[in-house]
C-alpha cells in the first residue's frame, strides 16, 4: 500500500506577506479532522493565528466535514489548538509587539509518523510595489524555464 504524501500550502501567504521566521506545530484535531486532511480536504482561505492567554490557535481554518462521517461530524472552521513548546511561543509573543507583524499558517503536511503538522509564519504585511517585485520575478522565471524547455 503506497501512502499518498500531503502537503497542502497557502499560496497566497507568500505573496501577500514577507515572512520572518518559521515554526513548526502541531494541531488538537477530532477524530473525522485527520480524515479530511488526509482526503486533502483543506482551505486556508483567510486564516490566521492569535495568541490567546499563553496558547497559540489558528482561525477560520477550513478543514471540509469528512464525507462519511455521522451526526459526530466537526465543524469546519472551528479554532484549532496549536501545539509549541513554550520557549517558541514566547519568542513569538515578542515578535509581534511590533506593529505590522502577524502569524499567518502557510502549509499543512502529514509527517512520516502520519501526524498532521502545521507550518506557520511570523510575517510582515508587503506593500503593493513589493507585490508587484514578486510578480516581476515569478513571470521572468516562467520565461526562463519556457526558453530552457523549448531547448
Amino acid at each position: 500500500m503506497s501512502k499518498k504524501k500531503i502537503d497542502i500550502r497557502n499560496r497566497k501567504a507568500g505573496f501577500n506577506y514577507e515572512f520572518l521566521d518559521k515554526y513548526e506545530a502541531g494541531m488538537v484535531l477530532q477524530g473525522t479532522e485527520i480524515k479530511s486532511i488526509r482526503a486533502g480536504e483543506v482551505s486556508f482561505g483567510d486564516s490566521y493565528c492569535i495568541l490567546h492567554k499563553g496558547e497559540l490557535w489558528v482561525k477560520s481554518l477550513h478543514i471540509a466535514e469528512y464525507s462519511h462521517g455521522n451526526q459526530n461530524n466537526h465543524e469546519p472552521t472551528r479554532d484549532r489548538k496549536l501545539l509549541l513548546h513554550k520557549r517558541e511561543i514566547s519568542k513569538i509573543e515578542s515578535k509581534i509587539k511590533d506593529q505590522g507583524i502577524t502569524i499567518v499558517p502557510t502549509r499543512i503536511y502529514l509527517n512520516d509518523k502520519g501526524w498532521a503538522k502545521i507550518e506557520i509564519a511570523v510575517a510582515r504585511g508587503k506593500k503593493n510595489y513589493d507585490k508587484r517585485d514578486s510578480i516581476k520575478e515569478r513571470d521572468s522565471k516562467r520565461q526562463l524555464d519556457r526558453i530552457k524547455n523549448r531547448y
